[in-house]
């Protein structure tokens, strides 16, 4: 770890002399939180263009900071999108693809790389996460937070549909989406125990919020720096809603989970207020790919104008909403500078007068300018990379300051099927290569609707071109975590060793009056449904190579 640490004295200045300019009223770094959706588009919020949504947290911190337009998740999926924003690396650098983890995958995001905790913590930080993981758990929980540089963790360790779907909304009705029905119910750790299993969504908002209340409190009382690490699972399908939510936005189910989330994002604000850190304390919120738009009825998030969404690499699927705040500190407006989740962990680094890891490579920058200054960005390029990419495959698409071209494209099951009038979006939509490239000016035409001509913008082309080419020629693959192994006994089971598994692993307290068998109706979700989504699951393992 000493040896990952060890300094470039150059880039060591550089940071110190801007994180001077910074937090020159303070003689010690700022407290800094990342609060994480999952799944929220670009559309989803009303400051970025929804008529419905209700967010007025959320909004508050638009109005009164700095909204970005030009900002990317690093992948248009979960697990790829969370290794690049923790280590702000390519996720085919931290061998995280393709695709995603699942409750009883051997991989993980290998422990040798560092992570924003980590980094923090060799300027004395306290670190926590509370919410989702989704980096894999592994033999004896390997992989998880607490082995990440995490202090403190509670909350689930992967996506909330890898678990049978009981009840979804107070008091105790049943989810309306498709979840993996052949491994264990969803557990709620605290640190590496599980305390329930399985876990109860109607109140697991309002004790996430608990938990998060307190940690800030009992840093503000040992006067200590912190780090919060906040990952909603909010509004990742199936949806779901405490008391105070369901049915309480004219949105529907989708607009309760969002209210819901918003609810939680006011909690944490309202506890730094209470402990005077407001002015000591970064914040930013993003989300960690494009909206789902494979529930057109009961939960479809909205890419607002962006083409397609989660799972391809259009706009839709990699530009998100993002915010920063701090009172005091960061003026409120708007910037349309180019940024993206992989420039948090520099950015953190910078703010917590910390020094980059100078033995691998980091594919974010600084967005110091942007935030104090309302500037420039450091980067004028950006990859895309597919969920499912492989060393052969390389990247969809590059981006060169406000032109697109994509190189290749696909369609996503979570970007929709027949119901989306956009066949390049679904599904069936397979990868197909273009020789040009597709070319879009993005400032002109978000929409990706078209086509530069080639003889009028050539020099375009070829610049794109290059950078591909460039970036691909350096581009390193580390071998691949999430093709390795599946075995239903390394999911988390509360009850060890019990049989059968995975419906014994129910915590032992929780015994009394449990059924593992959901609810449904036909209104709902069909058994038919149910057995597909499984079906699918089981496939996608099955055809790793570790597993073929």
């Amino acid at each position: 770890m000493a040896a990952k640490m060890g300094a470039n004295m150059m880039s060591i200045c550089l940071l110190l002399i801007c994180y001077f300019v910074t937090t020159s009223s303070s003689s010690k770094p700022p407290n800094i939180i990342l609060l994480y959706a999952d799944d929220l588009g670009y559309g989803d919020l009303p400051s970025y263009g929804h008529p419905i949504t209700e967010a007025p947290i959320l909004e508050g911190m638009a109005a009164n900071g700095l909204r970005f337009l030009d900002f990317y998740s690093a992948n248009p999926v979960c697990t790829p999108a969370r290794a690049s924003i923790m280590t702000g690396r390519h996720s085919l650098r931290t061998g995280v693809w393709p695709g995603v983890f699942y409750s009883g995958d051997y991989g993980g995001l290998p422990l040798e790389e560092i992570t924003i905790a980590e980094v923090l913590k060799t300027q004395d930080y306290s670190t926590a996460h509370i919410g989702k993981w989704h980096l894999g758990v592994g033999e004896n929980y390997k992989y998880m937070s607490p082995n990440q540089g995490f202090d403190y963790y509670y909350g689930i360790p992967y996506t909330h549909d890898d678990c049978p779907c009981l009840k979804c909304f107070y008091p105790d009705r049943p989810c309306t989406y498709t979840c993996n029905m052949n491994t264990v119910a969803c557990p709620l750790f605290r640190n590496l125990d599980i305390i329930e299993q399985p876990t109860d969504f109607t109140t697991l908002s309002a004790r996430y919020s608990n938990e998060a209340r307190q940690w800030i409190r009992g840093q503000a009382q040992a006067n200590q720096t912190f780090f919060l690490y906040y990952a909603f699972h909010q509004p990742h399908n199936p949806m779901f809603s405490g008391e105070q939510f369901t049915n309480s936005s004219k949105r529907g189910m989708f607009g309760d989970n969002v209210l819901e989330m918003d609810w939680m994002v006011g909690q944490v604000l309202e506890e730094v207020r209470e402990q005077g850190l407001e002015e000591d304390t970064f914040i930013f919120f993003t989300s960690d790919n494009g909206p789902c738009m494979s529930r057109p009825f009961d939960g479809m998030g909205s890419a607002g104008l962006l083409k397609c969404g989660k799972g391809t690499t259009y706009e839709g699927g990699q530009r998100v909403p993002a915010i920063a705040y701090w009172p005091g500190r960061i003026q409120p407006g708007v910037t349309d500078e180019l940024s993206s989740a992989l420039d948090l962990l520099p950015t953190f680094t910078n703010l917590a007068g910390a020094s980059l890891p100078d033995d691998v490579i980091i594919d974010g920058v600084d967005m110091a300018d942007i935030l104090f200054n309302h500037g420039k960005s450091l980067t004028d390029t950006f990859l895309f990379y597919p969920a499912f990419t492989y060393p052969d495959i390389g990247a969809y698409a590059v981006r060169y300051k406000n032109y697109k071209a994509h190189f290749l494209t696909s369609g996503n099951p979570n970007s929709g099927d027949e119901w989306n009038p956009d066949a390049s979006c679904r599904r069936d939509s397979p990868q197909t290569p273009f020789k040009p490239a597709l070319v879009y000016d993005l400032d002109i035409d978000p929409q990706e609707m078209y086509v530069l001509d080639k003889n009028k913008y050539y020099d375009v082309y070829a610049k794109l071109y290059e950078i591909k080419v460039q970036n691909e020629a350096t581009m390193t693959w580390r071998p691949s975590e999430i093709n390795k192994p599946f075995n239903i006994s390394l999911a988390p089971c509360c009850n060890p060793g019990c049989q059968p598994v995975p419906q014994c692993c129910i915590c032992p307290h929780q015994l009394t009056g449990v059924t593992t068998t959901p609810v449904m109706t036909t209104q709902m979700v069909t058994e038919e449904i149910t057995e597909m989504e499984t079906v699918r699951i089981q496939e996608e393992i099955d055809s790793r190579p570790g597993n073929a």
